[in-house]
């Protein structure tokens, strides 16, 4: 059994995590801005990245930091900036005043390309400032993130259920389900490994074209013709001003976004994809795809 400290408890893929580490047997204390209810096994710390006191009772006595929390939309460059690297430059802080050497650090594959967007900008320094730490270190860079809980595809769900789904340029992108990456990151978390970048994925080779992707959504959602349509990066760009204009700091496509959706090449390098002895996906995609379109409609959202 392990002490996990861990951030974005509170969020998707950190309520996960403390499902699937409490159901490992490890006890968890996680951070958290507002009161959370009791749960046996976690120790709720009330804080945030820029609140050291919090920071450091997090870590205090911890086998190892679980750095999941961060900043995926942002006003400018500067938000992006508090949320991503100096937030992780204070978990770093925190962990060497506590001695806490086992750090797993939640990035993401756009770092792999950071000027493209702010977002990817920001998750590569985050990676710079850990490498540069004496910390036992490990960088996880998730692709997209589904599941039951995800509210960031979920208009590819609802497009898809619909017959008509809008998408980026033409390009390839690999994805992985939540308890995957959740399961991932307290495997890295308890197991002694060398410093790392891993790229893990649903174990598809090559990843999915965008087509391929929303159809396979349309058939968890029962609906088996689905059209995709690819816009041109300049209408993905004025799509991005009026979904700001009518949904304000809920957009979910920003112009920061834009950058990134229009790469075309997002697929998990097989050279950075986890060692399967230690890992390996356990999601059906399908499977995974059709427990979140019942999430959804469980919950009135699709």
């Amino acid at each position: 059994m392990s002490v996990l400290a861990l951030t974005g408890g509170t969020g998707f893929v950190g309520s996960h995590a403390i499902t699937l580490a409490l159901a490992a047997g490890h006890d968890v204390r996680a951070l958290t801005r507002r009161p959370q209810p009791p749960r046996a096994g976690v120790t709720w710390i009330e804080g945030a990245l820029d609140t050291q006191d919090a920071l450091d009772r997090l870590v205090m006595g911890a086998d190892a930091v679980v750095h999941i929390a961060g900043v995926v939309n942002a006003p400018d460059r500067a938000g992006f900036a508090a949320g991503n690297i100096a937030g992780t430059q204070a978990m770093i802080d925190a962990a060497t005043r506590a001695g806490v050497q086992r750090f797993v650090h939640v990035s993401s594959v756009a770092g792999r390309e950071p000027l493209l967007s702010n977002y990817g900008w920001s998750k590569a320094e985050s990676e710079r400032v850990l490498a540069a730490s004496g910390l036992d270190w490990v960088v996880v860079r998730p692709p997209a993130i589904y599941g039951p809980g995800d509210m960031e595809m979920r208009d590819l769900f609802r497009m898809a259920s619909r017959g008509i789904a809008l998408l980026p340029p033409g390009g390839r992108a690999s994805i992985i389900a939540a308890d995957d990456i959740a399961d991932l990151l307290i495997v890295l978390a308890t197991n002694a490994t060398p410093r790392l970048i891993l790229e893990p994925d649903d174990g598809r080779p090559d990843g999915w074209s965008h087509a391929e992707m929303v159809r396979a959504m349309g058939v968890a959602a029962g609906q088996h013709r689905v059209l995709p349509i690819a816009l041109p990066k300049a209408i993905l760009t004025l799509g991005a001003k009026l979904d700001g204009a009518f949904r304000g700091t809920g957009a979910k496509l920003t112009a920061d976004r834009v950058g990134y959706l229009s790469h075309p090449d997002w697929v998990a390098d097989p050279a950075k994809r986890p060692d399967p002895a230690l890992w390996h996906p356990k999601v059906a995609t399908a499977a995974g795809f059709a427990e979140t379109v019942a999430w959804y409609r469980a919950n009135g959202l699709l």
